[in-house]
């Protein structure tokens, strides 16, 4: 479990995040949402240590990351994944290599265990074979999956992904979704996802922080969410239509006005 209190962020005289509390448990997906500018990706950096906060405090599984050495940070951060918007592989290296790199790193594996691991995660991720193949040979979905492969093959306890459906068609964007829920469940571990992606928010949303301003406007999961009657959350998540749509058929069945519970459920699920 990860736990933020009172954190605390500003840039100049700029207050960025505003003294906002959360619990992202294990072996769930824990999801940041909000528009641009709301604070979510300060926030997780902050989380991470990429920003150090003003005021409050980060606790990994209890233990103060906030008033960690840096020899202390060190070893932590070996238990932690990242999957980055741009899937951020190294364009001259094979796929293999990229996947390779933090063995390379924090790892005495020899290489008949690394490339063992390699094949591991590469299979996890539906991609046999693709050990030779340079990042321009692969599609946007394939990208994000090898950047997945190399995010858990250190077997991480935390696992943070930033836009990971950023550049995806609806399809593929699924796939991603559902395989960052499976793992999260399969190896148990502490998924913090900043998204915009409504759909990511209604597929694997097991708990669901709102930013608005810098603040926590609202937290739930995926079923509180469409009912919710935060004024601000309704006015970001029913710019799309076809939630603002769900919603009132929801309503309507709930009423008793339709019955079409199969369908509506798997609309929302």
């Amino acid at each position: 479990m990860i736990e933020i209190k009172n954190i605390k962020k500003g840039f100049d005289d700029k207050i960025v995040i505003d003294d906002v509390s959360a619990k992202m448990e294990t072996g769930k997906c824990n999801l940041i949402i909000g528009a641009s500018g709301s604070g979510k990706t300060v926030l997780q950096k902050c989380i991470v240590g990429l920003f150090e906060p003003d005021s409050g405090e980060v606790l990994y599984d209890g233990a103060s990351f906030t008033h960690m050495t840096g020899e202390e940070r060190k070893m932590l951060r070996q238990q932690i994944g990242m999957l980055f918007q741009g899937s951020a592989l190294f364009d001259s290296m094979t796929v293999e290599k990229n996947i390779q790199f933090p063995l390379d790193m924090f790892t005495q594996m020899t290489l008949n265990e690394k490339r063992k691991r390699v094949d591991e995660v590469l299979a996890r991720v539906n991609l046999t074979g693709a050990n030779k193949k340079f990042p321009a040979e692969l599609s946007g979905g394939m990208k994000k999956r090898v950047g997945i492969a190399r995010a858990i093959v250190l077997n991480p306890k935390y696992l943070f992904c930033d836009e990971p459906n950023s550049g995806l068609d609806p399809k593929t964007s699924l796939v991603i979704d559902k395989l960052i829920k499976e793992i999260t469940e399969e190896y148990n571990m502490t998924t913090i996802v900043n998204t915009h992606d409504m759909n990511s928010v209604m597929e694997i949303g097991d708990y669901i922080l709102f930013m608005h301003e810098g603040k926590k406007q609202w937290e739930g999961n995926k079923s509180d969410i469409i009912f919710a009657k935060d004024e601000k959350l309704n006015q970001f998540i029913f710019a799309s239509d076809f939630l603002q749509d769900a919603k009132e058929m929801r309503m309507l069945e709930q009423k008793g006005k339709i019955s079409n519970d199969r369908n509506m459920d798997e609309l929302l699920k």
